[in-house]
């Protein structure tokens, strides 16, 4: 029997570090003491942190009502509102939440509820939800709204995609500084698009240790560690705590370390968690020695075309060629490359059925890599909401999956 690694050490400064991150914005809401932006999980976050705003992400908040089992009760909330139970989980349950006044952000940093926003700033190179989500809070809390529309699906990117973001990013200024109530300085935002560099080089080099054998840590780590590199890209917080993940990674490395004692099976996640599994997950896998040593999710936090002396135009192109804004084909080279990379022996998919454009199951991707000699599998769920997602199905899938690899 397997059994899970050692505690990461580096958890505790984590905690630490979020924790901060949201006193500075539950300050910012509930005593005045700075603006609240909100921004979507792969908007200009650092054209906000540079303008002074305390930077909110709705889909962080969504994965922790995933994560605390709250959405499958706000879900039904927001369905009676008139929002269907098949579009985002993430949006359901975070406007379920509001509608019915209830968050985890209360428990855990002292919130009185979400913290109503200065601005409302999204990027569609995910999905439209996100649009839709935030046009909700700009009726309820009459903020103004200000976005990206993304070019979608992107196969080859060019300088005609870069150009037409770029364009939008400039366009977002002038309304941000009236709001932020001053101008945007431009060695500021130099001095942010660095460190959102470094932090971006720092996560990357934290995962891929995840090639090494036995892997020092799993996808359901990432998927824990990942929070700064979301949140507080641009600033030095996230930089200094990967600085000492990725030291705490590289010891385990050197040491043997294992996230999955006895590690037999390599596997790559693919798709959304399902947050409200994420530990029973992991010592499923950890009973079969079974350890995802790598994920195209975690992976999207990894924006390595980033640089100082062109700011907005690599922000454009940084968060224009996210994988989940590709076409099949580039996808499919991607999740090729990250099977050599790291030693992967077959891939999971998770069709999370509220959020189709991070399902990438369903145009025969699958199938194309089987007949290449990659085995699959894949099985159904939800990002947030359990009511999609079986216990003992998704366990008897995984389990026969691991058997058919191993032999026995």
């Amino acid at each position: 029997m397997g059994a899970r690694g050692p505690e990461i050490r580096s958890t505790a400064a984590m905690r630490a570090t979020m924790a901060a991150y949201f006193e500075e914005i539950r300050r910012a809401a509930e005593e005045g003491v700075g603006k609240v932006a909100w921004c979507t999980s792969v908007g200009p976050a650092e054209l906000l942190y540079a303008l002074g705003f305390r930077v909110y992400f709705p889909e962080n908040h969504g994965a922790m009502l995933g994560a605390s089992r709250m959405s499958s009760e706000l879900i039904p909330v927001a369905s009676a509102a008139g929002y269907s139970p098949d579009i985002c989980s993430y949006l359901t349950s975070d406007i379920g939440g509001y509608l019915k006044g209830e968050t985890p952000l209360k428990k855990a940093y002292g919130f009185k509820s979400v913290p109503r926003p200065d601005v409302l700033v999204y990027n569609t190179n995910q999905c439209r939800d996100v649009h839709d989500w935030f046009s909700f809070y700009q009726r309820e809390f009459n903020a103004p709204l200000v976005g990206v529309s993304t070019p979608h699906p992107v196969p080859e990117l060019e300088d005609v995609h870069v150009k037409a973001v770029e364009a939008q990013l400039e366009a977002l200024i002038e309304p941000l500084e009236r709001v932020a109530g001053s101008r945007l300085d431009m060695p500021e935002l130099k001095r942010v698009v660095a460190l959102s560099r470094e932090c971006s080089d720092l996560w990357g080099k934290v995962l891929g240790t995840g090639a090494n054998v036995p892997s020092p840590l799993s996808f359901f780590d990432g998927c824990i560690h990942m929070g700064p590199a979301v949140v507080l890209r641009g600033r030095p917080e996230a930089v200094e705590y990967y600085r000492l993940l990725l030291a705490e990674m590289e010891e385990r490395v050197r040491d043997g370390v294992a996230a999955v004692e006895g590690e037999r099976v390599r596997l790559y996640w693919e798709g959304m968690p399902v947050w409200g599994r994420l530990r029973d997950l992991s010592e499923l896998c950890s009973r079969l020695r079974a350890c995802f040593v790598v994920s195209t999710y975690c992976n999207s936090w990894i924006f390595d075309v980033l640089v100082l002396s062109r700011p907005l135009h690599s922000m454009a192109r940084a968060y224009t060629k996210l994988f989940i804004n590709r076409t099949e084909r580039i996808k499919e080279t991607y999740i090729r490359e990250l099977v050599k990379k790291f030693g992967v022996q077959g891939v999971v998919f998770h069709d999370s059925k509220t959020c189709p454009n991070n399902a990438n199951s369903r145009y025969g991707m699958p199938r194309r890599l089987e007949e290449s000699g990659v085995p699959t599998l894949t099985f159904n769920g939800d990002l947030c909401d359990l009511r999609l997602y079986s216990d003992v199905q998704v366990r008897t899938s995984i389990e026969a999956f691991v058997e058919q690899l191993t032999g026995g």
